[in-house]
């Protein structure tokens, strides 16, 4: 389990030498928690120790002591107690002598600042090399990564020829794809086919936003996930769609015949779940449907299709190359035990709560896997808006679905008789037992949340409330049907993690800044078997950093570590901050790591313009064979 920069994990901490003192207490005491939780999982018993110890270590420190050692313990300490008591949230989940721990080993910096200059990454484990995404120039950075603890950009490879950006890449047994949206973001996008070296190949027409591109389990196919987003004004909105292109023996002989176009028009008369969005003005559900992340099963025939805005998956039939399910993802009810979150960043104060809001799951990126001879889809809850502004004057407002809950409730008032509303306020603990004080800043009056959802019929007043993501992650049945949430996790673990930094925001050194607008943003996800096990390692946008869950058994699993390559005491946007805005993440398996048989996982951060190598090790638990 680790906290903070520079690889701190209970157990074991490596600092300076002038900190020596603090590393060896902490170690001492970190011990003694770890056989707690171990021997006993008595959380209450860890609150004693974490008191008497913290007083030992903190009480202990000379001025030749740093502060950085003073916040490395406390993070520690309060990160034994997250592990705790986030571990008794999923009871039933199997108890195992070893954990996992990550360790940075690597970063290769762009040296772009905030301009999304790592976005995806892909692995090929022949040549050893890493391929960035970097939209800032458009390109794909090639990195060497056959001695990962000292990266190096080879080269990029420009594909301005065929578009305007790349949005996605993937490589298998040599051959690399690259996503690449047109000039004029509506018109046909392109997938383009290169050597390792960037020598292109071939390219076909895909649909409109190409945005997510991979390879299918066995090689033989490519999808792509056309977004198809409106240009500004809803003047022009493109079909979502999918690309399934049919791969020949040598890709240079590759044609536009090709590939086939997965379309939704078929559901444009169809009943949809309720909790599936179809809000685009005039939009077709055609239209409205935005493919977002594409994940497969082992056979290759089936593609589950993230439909973010939509707050929805696609079940896509690969061999014939058509939609045959849409499948809403519902809500989740935040007046729930266990879904709990901090909805203001005004009230100067950690207050993660239960109140009468919705959440609207709508995940980023998804990934999938096997268990007991059954698929499961994980999905990482980002949330997104729906925003469209004139470039040239904001104040112009083309479409949005977006508004401070002060502000919507004052257009359109909360409906007095609902039910759901009614109960809040004559049953919550926080004192708020009026309309207006709900709509209060330190409240839930700077909550962003949807325009478009929770109206009564006749349209005057909101019988319920719903806001952008779900700030945490799910596990799906290939039915779609969830069978677990991680809840207020998140929250919990960074609030123990960071509580000078809670819900920061990655361009600043913020507190709760991110409270009122979907939280600590998990926005990746990537799912691998590591010695025997299955994890699910999810990135968060927002205060940065990756929480791994054992997922072996989908219907409970267990919270393992959350790490942050981020130090809080360097300004962003200088090199000594580390990692911001976690956005794509892939492990390389241990029979193809540059490191013979190291698993590894890779990170590309979108804000600080670094792409990160972590070693993933096994470690046994104190107290535990």
């Amino acid at each position: 389990m680790g906290f903070g920069r520079s690889g701190t994990r209970i157990g074991y901490v490596g600092w300076r030498a002038d900190d020596s003192f603090v590393t060896t207490v902490l170690h001492v005491n970190v011990t003694i928690m770890l056989q707690v939780i171990a021997m006993t999982h008595d959380c209450h018993l860890l609150v004693m120790i974490l008191q008497s110890q913290a007083l030992i270590v903190l009480g202990s420190l000379q001025p030749g002591i740093s502060m950085k050692s003073k916040s490395l313990t406390r993070s520690a300490l309060a990160g034994a107690f997250a592990l705790c008591f986030a571990g008794s949230l999923h009871a039933g989940a199997a108890v195992t002598p070893f954990q996992l721990s990550l360790t940075p080993i690597g970063t290769y910096a762009s040296g772009v600042f905030d301009q999304s200059a790592a976005e995806i990454v892909a692995h090929d484990p022949e040549s050893q090399r890493l391929f960035v995404v970097n939209a800032q120039s458009g390109q794909i950075d090639v990195l060497d990564a056959r001695v990962p603890t000292a990266l190096a950009k080879l080269f990029s490879i420009d594909l301005s020829s065929f578009g305007a950006t790349v949005n996605s890449v993937d490589v298998r047994n040599g051959l690399l794809v690259a996503a690449v949206e047109a000039p004029v973001k509506t018109d046909a996008g392109k997938a383009v086919f290169a050597d390792i070296d960037g020598n292109v190949l071939a390219a076909v027409e895909v649909g409109a936003l190409p945005d997510m591109v991979t390879f299918t389990p066995d090689g033989k196919r490519v999808l792509v996930a056309n977004e198809g987003e409106p240009n500004i004004d809803y003047s022009i909105d493109p079909e979502g769609s999918v690309s399934i292109i049919d791969l020949p023996g040598d890709v240079r002989t590759l044609t536009q015949a090709h590939v086939r176009t997965a379309g939704f028009t078929q559901f444009n008369d169809a009943e949809l779940d309720a909790s599936i969005r179809i809000s685009g003005p005039n939009a077709t559900v055609a239209q409205d449907l935005e493919p977002e992340y594409i994940t497969m099963s082992k056979d290759s025939r089936t593609a589950w299709v993230a439909l973010q805005e939509n707050n929805a998956i696609g079940i896509l039939d690969i061999e014939a190359g058509e939609f045959t399910a849409l499948k809403g993802l519902g809500f989740k009810d935040h007046m729930l035990s266990g879904n709990e979150l901090d909805v203001s960043d005004r009230d100067g104060k950690i207050q993660i709560a239960n109140w009468p809001v919705y959440g609207v799951y709508m995940p980023d990126a998804i990934s999938s896997y096997e268990y007991r001879g059954r698929n499961y889809i994980v999905t990482a809850n980002e949330g997104d808006a729906r925003e469209y502004l004139d470039p040239e004057d904001e104040d112009i407002v083309f479409f949005a679905d977006v508004s401070r809950y002060r502000g919507l409730s004052g257009d359109t008032p909360i409906c007095t008789d609902s039910p759901r509303f009614t109960e809040f306020f004559a049953g919550n603990p926080l004192g708020v037992t009026t309309a207006s004080q709900l709509r209060d800043n330190t409240n839930m009056g700077r909550l962003n949340v949807l325009t478009t959802e929770g109206l009564r019929a006749d349209g005057r007043c909101y019988e319920a409330i719903y806001a952008f993501g779900a700030r945490s992650f799910s596990i799906y049945n290939d039915a779609i049907e969830q069978v677990y949430d991680s809840g207020a996790d998140f929250e919990r673990i960074t609030a123990e993690a960071y509580p000078e930094f809670f819900n920061s925001n990655h361009r600043e050194n913020s507190f709760e800044t991110r409270s009122d607008d979907k939280g600590p943003e998990p926005e990746g996800v990537t799912v691998a078997k590591l010695w025997g096990s299955t994890y699910a390692f999810v990135g968060l946008e927002r205060i940065g950093g990756v929480m791994i869950y054992d997922i072996t058994n989908p219907y409970s699993p267990s919270f393992v570590q959350y790490f942050n390559n981020r130090d809080f005491s360097a300004e962003p946007g200088t090199q000594a901050a580390g990692d911001l805005g976690a956005e794509g993440l892939i492990v390389i398996e241990a029979s193809k790591s540059p490191i013979p048989g190291v698993p590894l996982l890779v990170v590309a951060n979108e804000v600080s313009g670094t792409t990160t190598v972590f070693r993933i090790d096994r470690e046994r638990l104190v107290g535990r064979r």
